[in-house]
């Protein structure tokens, strides 16, 4: 009896936002692993380049590309040079994102909102409208969106945060129906409390994480490894008949 092949994605070209650590960083290995071409993106050349030159050391596919997704020029910028480079693109992982405010909701400052609107919706929309323009052309593709268990249940302190997460899961499935018709899938993953730089200010504080873990059946914090897992699923075969699917990976906190 062979092995599947559904989760193979050799030949395929892959681009991951926010990949120079955390859950992104975890996404573009995995990819890799299962032979994925992967273009290493975030704000920072320099940390895409180190993760782009790891992937290749052990033998992977990978492109390192600077891209600060809250700016529509270079949105604008990256795929004109992933057209021109690559001329396609099969999967796109929209994962930078930003918080850049934790406090009560009616203490949210004008420019961290603005921030968190421009990065988290505006360049989620903007990126999947460009990708899908190059599916469309190319007969099919999946859009991969990384949401937040805060999208359905609020975080505390994390009020604009949440809702941004909120037309994240929104945005997946208008991208869902509308762009079925051209072969192109369009999912959201849902992490739960995982242990990235990102979520820090969570994870290292003893009592806001006790807190979380009593709400967490697992009872315990993600590695960041654990959310790839989900994300090849999407973007691979094995989820060709899967589309506007909001995926929980979150230890069972929203059960």
């Amino acid at each position: 009896m062979s092995k599947t092949q559904l989760f193979d994605l050799d030949g395929k070209i892959a681009f991951v936002s926010g990949a120079s650590r955390g859950i992104g960083e975890a996404i573009a290995r995995l990819l890799a692993q299962q032979g994925a071409h992967v273009i290493v993106s975030s704000r920072k050349l320099e940390g895409c380049q180190a993760v782009a030159d790891s992937i290749i050391a052990d033998g992977g596919k990978a492109t390192a590309v600077a891209c600060h997704i809250g700016e529509m020029e270079q949105i604008q910028a990256v795929f004109a040079r992933i057209r021109e480079e690559f001329g396609r693109l099969d999967i796109l992982v929209n994962n930078a994102a930003t918080n850049p405010q934790f406090c009560h909701i009616l203490d949210t400052d004008v420019a961290a909102f603005q921030k968190t609107v421009d990065v988290n919706v505006r360049g989620y929309f903007y990126m999947s409208v460009e990708a899908g323009k190059l599916m469309r052309q190319q007969g099919g593709g999946s859009i991969i969106n990384v949401a937040s268990i805060n999208g359905v249940s609020p975080g505390d302190f994390q009020g604009i945060y949440s809702i941004t997460k909120g037309a994240v899961i929104n945005m997946t499935k208008a991208f869902a129906k509308e762009c079925a018709q051209f072969g192109i899938r369009c999912n959201a993953l849902l992490p739960g409390l995982t242990d990235t730089k990102f979520a820090s200010a969570l994870v290292k504080n003893d009592s806001i994480r006790e807190a979380a873990l009593q709400h967490i059946p697992l009872r315990r914090v993600a590695n960041p490894s654990e959310m790839a897992g989900a994300v090849l699923y999407l973007a691979s075969d094995a989820s060709s008949y899967t589309t506007g699917v909001a995926l929980n990976v979150d230890g069972g906190y929203l059960a």
